[in-house]
């Protein structure tokens, strides 16, 4: 298809038929933080979201050089050889100081972005906590509605921020490697707890043993914290991308738990989640573009960095100044200045 229809309804129309230049470029809308490409986007997704829901979307996370992409890239082949389609979007870390990106998971993915059954998608965080940006949701409805049945998406690093994305999956799959040392120690009580399955990658070689040591070492940890907690402790499974070995274990417990999960409880749990998220930053987008607003919340920014504000004392100033903008009757009150008085 060389071109993507003006018209909403035949663009979804086209993604839904599987028309991987539609799906791209609905993807690069999607992204865009441009108002009138949002607007555009949220009709989209609204259009495809009824054809999105059988997608089993699965969340891949783990420390730098775990073996991420090696092991999507191996896993996303097994199930393209059989019945499945495969799309992966992949989060690379945005720079904090130019905004750009590396995106190199399709060089990483090379064997499955070349598989005419998959669609290897790699997108900048943007600064987004834990690696998914506030668009993943909608990226995920347009690769599903698409015709790819298992949608993967891998983050970057790994962190407390990184269980964000336990939030837009249906399976959260953490990846681990023996000889972790301070770094499976971080994750233990963060990323771990919301683990429905622990995957202990490079299982082959000279490291076979130490991945299945560690993953004896995980299981124990889980099953003395669940019974603390009282969750069941999620299976951990060691495996080597390289070899493939592991990767058929791997992918039955991920359907297993596909399987056992209540899955409209869940996500209409995530979508409640991702409901205060958007709705905290469309205010907060509001409140920066009303000038009366942005110099209450500059004046502010410039209190608390010079020590003369406290961060809550802050946060209460900008969020009375946006109260008083509403009066009783829902609508706005005159324009106020940068100490929050009428104008």
């Amino acid at each position: 298809m060389g071109r993507v229809p003006a018209d909403v309804a035949e663009w979804a129309a086209a993604i839904r038929a599987g028309h991987r230049t539609a799906v791209s470029r609905a993807v690069t809308l999607v992204e865009s933080s441009r108002p009138a490409d949002r607007e555009t986007a949220r009709r989209l997704v609204v259009l495809l979201d009824p054809y999105a829901g059988s997608a089993h979307r699965i969340g891949m996370t783990g420390p730098p050089g775990v073996g991420k992409s090696t092991l999507i890239d191996a896993l996303g082949l097994r199930l393209t050889s059989g019945s499945h389609r495969v799309a992966v979007l992949a989060v690379d870390p945005s720079s904090t100081v130019s905004g750009g990106s590396i995106l190199g998971d399709r060089t990483r993915m090379a064997r499955l972005s070349a598989d005419p059954r998959a669609y290897v998608r790699p997108s900048p965080s943007g600064g987004a906590l834990g690696g998914v940006t506030e668009v993943t949701a909608e990226v995920m409805t347009v690769v599903a509605a698409a015709g790819y049945d298992v949608v993967i998406v891998e983050t970057v690093g790994v962190g407390q921020s990184e269980t964000a994305l336990a939030d837009l999956v249906d399976t959260f799959v953490v990846l681990a490697m023996a000889g972790a040392g301070d770094d499976l120690q971080a994750i233990k009580m963060g990323v771990l707890e919301r683990a429905d399955i622990v995957a202990v990658t490079k299982a082959d070689g000279a490291g076979a043993d130490a991945a299945r040591a560690t993953a004896r070492e995980i299981s124990a940890a889980r099953r003395l914290a669940g019974s603390v907690h009282g969750r069941r402790p999620p299976p951990v499974v060691p495996c080597s991308a390289r070899l493939g070995t592991g990767l058929a274990e791997l992918w039955k417990r991920i359907e297993e738990h596909h399987a056992g999960a209540d899955l409209p409880a869940r996500r209409g749990a995530q979508r409640a989640a991702q409901l205060r998220a958007v709705a905290r930053d469309s205010l907060w987008a509001e409140t920066t573009a009303d000038p009366g607003l942005a110099g209450i919340v500059a004046a502010a920014e410039r209190d608390v960095r010079a020590g003369g504000l406290s961060v809550a004392a802050g946060a209460e100033r900008i969020a009375a100044a946006f109260r008083s903008r509403l009066r009783p009757d829902g609508q706005r009150s005159r324009s106020t200045g940068p100490t929050g008085r009428p104008q």
